[in-house]
């Protein structure tokens, strides 16, 4: 197949697109076998224009490649397709245990099942849509569901966010591909096959979670919500493990305990009382850093104008995002996060006397306000700084508690709001103006600035500022900041060797809370990494 990138069609003059690669290759005599990547080249505010890359076959391959056109616009291509190279040809009975249902879970769950391992999967928190009714109704004033909320739950913390897919991550093994062609063969749109910074959306993502766990069950893989790892223990080459399950009917809760051979943890980011119980068994994990910080929330069409210009192809486009980075005077890396256009802040807490926030679109991207972390980061220095070092590997755990509920005290119990322009000059906020606060769960303006210490809070501000020399006007004085952004990842690394496996034979750390992915798409290839690697440790 021959690849061809660089060509560019105008955003407002519909182009037909194999007429512009005819014109790139010199030929008509081909066929489009699919489009690769659409971009947005925005440099030229008068000029917007699509960039694409596509595949095509043609008999004239030979003529195409030797022409006059730049090779690095037109070259050969042989992408790998990925195929998951164990099956249970031994037939053992032997099933792997999975803990969580994230994306990293799911996904090992996904292909454990297709191999023909028959996974039993156990998830603290509710299925999708009764998980979303307890989230709605904790938004809304209600006391919030200590196992079933915006972190607990299937599809784990990326069911309530902007559902991103981009991902730094290198593949060579084609699982990026694979798990994109997963999420479209359940429900996703197919164009995040092809755009450059690819979303499903909040409202998407609920569908694809319904046609994924029908998947594992009808490949024989069990999945059991209402039901959390409370203890586990090595015992006889063996691991020993006990879950704690809550009747949906009768609301009774009972455990059990049972053994296995190979058990996945793809826990998630909040699971504390999880690593507090880990620490407690002497499995080898250690302090990582994370970042923290506030939302800002800016007017979409701020964020549009400052991305697109103002012309008449501009209103043609997504709503537009952006990616911030810079490095403080402190020494600190100041990054955007999770940046949602047309999206919501959301109250993220998962426990009593918690005001966590994070970020949230549904697939239109459509809401009046766009939004984005704005963090600094942390390291294990800081914990020790701040008094936290007595807590050993869970120091970070602590420290994020700490200011998690310093926010929920701040807010009075609702998430603690306010304009930039107060919080630089420290002031209160006493109205809102070309901003107001678009957030789901309740919120209450509050002196933000006393929040976050002192050094990180500068750091932040100095990066809005410069952020505002490259986007013109995202130092917006109305703009609206809310806090406190701590759960960018995990604050620990449960550590696992060359194989995949913790130092207790067995047992598969995996995916963003045992710190080794960090967003929707890499716990998912992680989570099939971690298949791979225990299907290959069942066979013997």
């Amino acid at each position: 197949m021959i690849r061809v990138n660089q060509i560019k069609l105008p955003v407002d003059q519909p182009q037909d697109l194999k007429t512009a690669i005819a014109k790139k290759i010199n030929t008509d005599d081909f066929e489009l076998r699919r489009i690769v990547k659409q971009s947005i080249d925005a440099r030229d505010k008068s000029d917007l224009r699509y960039i694409y890359a596509v595949d095509i076959t043609s008999p004239a391959e030979k003529k195409i490649l030797q022409s006059k056109v730049n090779h690095n616009d037109v070259m050969l291509t042989n992408d790998k397709e990925y195929r998951f190279p164990f099956s249970n040809d031994s037939n053992t009975e032997d099933r792997p245990i999975i803990i969580g249902a994230g994306p990293a879970g799911y996904f090992a769950a996904l292909y454990l099942a297709r191999a023909g391992f028959s996974p039993v999967l156990y998830e603290r928190g509710k299925k999708v849509d009764a998980r979303t009714k307890d989230v709605e109704c904790f938004w809304d004033g209600e006391t919030i569901s200590a196992n079933s909320n915006v972190s607990f739950g299937e599809g784990g913390a990326g069911t309530f966010s902007d559902g991103k897919l981009n991902t730094g991550i290198k593949d060579r093994e084609g699982r990026i591909s694979a798990v994109v062609r997963d999420f479209i063969s359940f429900g996703a749109p197919e164009e995040i096959a092809y755009l450059a910074k690819p979303h499903i959306g909040t409202d998407e993502l609920k569908t694809v979670l319904h046609n994924m766990r029908k998947e594992i069950l009808t490949l024989g893989g069990e999945i059991h919500f209402n039901s959390r790892l409370t203890n586990i223990c090595s015992e006889n080459r063996e691991i020993s493990y006990t879950i704690e399950a809550r009747s949906t009917k009768t609301g009774i809760v009972s455990s059990f305990s049972d053994r296995t051979r190979a058990l996945v943890l793809a826990i998630g980011h909040s699971a504390r009382d999880t690593f507090a119980m880990l620490d407690r068994q002497g499995i080898p994990m250690e302090q990582k850093a994370f970042a923290m910080g506030l939302r800002i929330e800016h007017p979409a069409e701020l964020i549009n104008k400052g991305q697109y210009g103002d012309s008449d192809a501009a209103s043609l486009l997504p709503a537009a995002d952006y990616k911030m980075t810079y490095h403080s005077k402190s020494g600190r890396s100041v990054y955007s996060f999770c940046m949602c256009p047309g999206g919501y802040v959301v109250n993220a807490s998962s426990g009593e006397e918690q005001a966590v926030v994070n970020g949230m679109s549904y697939h239109a991207r459509d809401a009046v306000n766009s939004n984005a972390a704005i963090v600094a980061s942390v390291t294990p220095d800081d914990f020790l700084r701040e008094g936290y070092g007595s807590y050993g590997v869970l120091a970070g755990v602590e420290y994020q508690k700490a200011y998690e509920k310093r926010a929920f005290l701040l807010g009075q119990g609702a998430i603690p709001v306010q304009r930039l322009e107060d919080y630089i000059n420290r002031q209160t906020t006493a109205r809102f103006s070309s901003v107001i606060p678009n957030i789901k769960g309740k919120y209450q303006t509050a002196p933000l600035y006393s929040l976050l210490p002192e050094e990180l809070s500068a750091s932040i501000v100095e990066g809005i500022e410069d952020y505002d020399r490259k986007l013109r006007g995202f130092n917006l004085p109305d703009a609206v900041l809310s806090g406190v952004e701590t759960r960018t990842s995990s604050p620990v690394r449960i550590l696992r060797d060359d194989h995949l496996m913790s130092a207790v034979r067995g047992l598969f750390p995996c995916g963003e809370g045992a710190g080794y992915a960090g967003g929707i798409t890499s716990a998912a290839v992680d989570g099939i990494k971690v298949a791979e690697a225990v299907a290959n440790f069942l066979r013997f």
